[in-house]
């Protein structure tokens, strides 16, 4: 057992003792279904299964069910029911054969959204701007933790050698945990998640996994259950997965989810033009921007958006051509062939995709 893990109950198991149980087979017609939802933090998930007689074809087949919001940050003890209404069902990974992951939406005992449901709203405006066929792909980074809050496989009374050796990095020495970042890899794909790649990061510790493309909410569907089954994943190995935005101070990057957009327009050629008039669009509202990009309304992009290690500055609004330091970038191959994407870089690694997408489709679709 590693040092880094001498703490971690969970690595502490010994993981084949399971296989007997799972291998059990499944009563005849009965499946095991997990719901998701956001709790009231509105970056983190929580889960709970229960057992059905029928394999369920869509969402809508699927019983509402409720759980104690109160524990999550989401109602009062003395009325405490939220209400779970499953939108998007996948595979499960974990427990295979017909069980199913189901993601949710959360609704107060009264019908109206829970603070935290971003996606009713969303999937509004997707409608309204369904005709300009958006699409949207994600970067998000993430860093491994050891239980105690320290990146995984830093020394614990001081620092690795600065950055440069371990972007897109191979060796022991320069990434760890690659055996984590497979497993979800392949548990995204299996699950029917549209993760399109994945990469070692700027910092040691931090990884990026890219979802999409992927039109309209499914970008905040897919998005959200990947950081389920990153979260799931890691659990099982004994380490921390985080989203924060800067988890280490000092002269080591931070963590985002980059967003690149088009519409059907853009993805055209002569596309350049409009997105040029989107980004002149998004100019013109950067605070609202801010406020929508992470949960905290804006409160942890302060400290990553610094103008500093691959950043802009949270106070201006500035785009540019391969500028990785810029608000918004514009890919060369983009600006080169005419058409294409561009690349919102303000986005907090721990932003709700849904509040992040539709910010964007209410600027540059509705004018808004």
């Amino acid at each position: 057992m590693s040092r880094t893990l001498e703490l971690s109950p969970n690595a502490q198991l010994n993981k084949t003792l399971l296989d007997k149980y799972m291998s059990l087979p499944m009563p005849d017609g009965k499946i095991q279904a997990t719901y998701i939802w956001i709790d009231g933090t509105g970056e983190n998930v929580r889960c709970k299964d229960r057992t059905l007689d029928f394999i369920p074809q869509s969402p809508s087949e699927l019983p509402v069910w409720n759980y104690d919001g109160s524990s999550t940050y989401q109602a009062e003890g003395s009325n405490s029911d939220v209400y779970l209404h499953p939108v998007t069902i996948y595979r499960d990974p974990f427990r295979r054969g017909n069980n199913i992951l189901v993601l949710c939406e959360t609704y107060r005992h009264d019908g109206r959204p829970t603070e935290s449901n971003k996606r009713k709203s969303c999937l509004e405006v997707c409608k309204l701007t369904s005709d300009e066929h958006p699409w949207f792909g994600i970067e998000q980074e993430y860093t491994l933790l050891d239980v105690d809050g320290r990146p995984l496989g830093w020394p614990k009374n001081g620092f690795p050698g600065p950055q440069g050796p371990y972007y897109c990095g191979v060796g022991a020495d320069k990434v760890y945990a690659r055996d984590i970042v497979d497993a979800h890899y392949r548990a995204c794909l299996y699950a029917g998640v549209k993760l399109c790649g994945t990469n070692a990061e700027v910092m040691p510790a931090q990884w990026e996994y890219q979802v999409g493309p992927c039109e309209g909410i499914q970008i905040g569907d897919d998005l959200w259950m990947s950081r389920f089954l990153l979260h799931r994943v890691a659990e099982e190995f004994g380490i921390v997965a985080t989203l924060d935005p800067k988890p280490m101070q000092g002269d080591w990057n931070g963590a985002g989810a980059h967003t690149n957009v088009s519409t059907k327009a853009m993805r055209e050629p002569g596309g350049i033009a409009e997105i040029e008039k989107a980004i002149a669009k998004l100019s013109k509202h950067h605070d609202r921007h801010i406020r929508a990009y992470d949960p905290n309304g804006g409160k942890d992009n302060e400290r990553r958006l610094t103008g500093k290690h691959e950043t802009s500055s949270i106070h201006d609004f500035n785009a540019g051509v391969a500028n990785r330091g810029c608000s918004i970038r514009i890919p060369r191959g983009v600006s080169d062939q005419g058409f294409g994407y561009f690349e919102d870089r303000r986005p907090s690694s721990n932003c709700d995709p849904y509040s992040v997408a539709e910010a964007i489709l209410r600027t540059i679709c509705l004018d808004e």
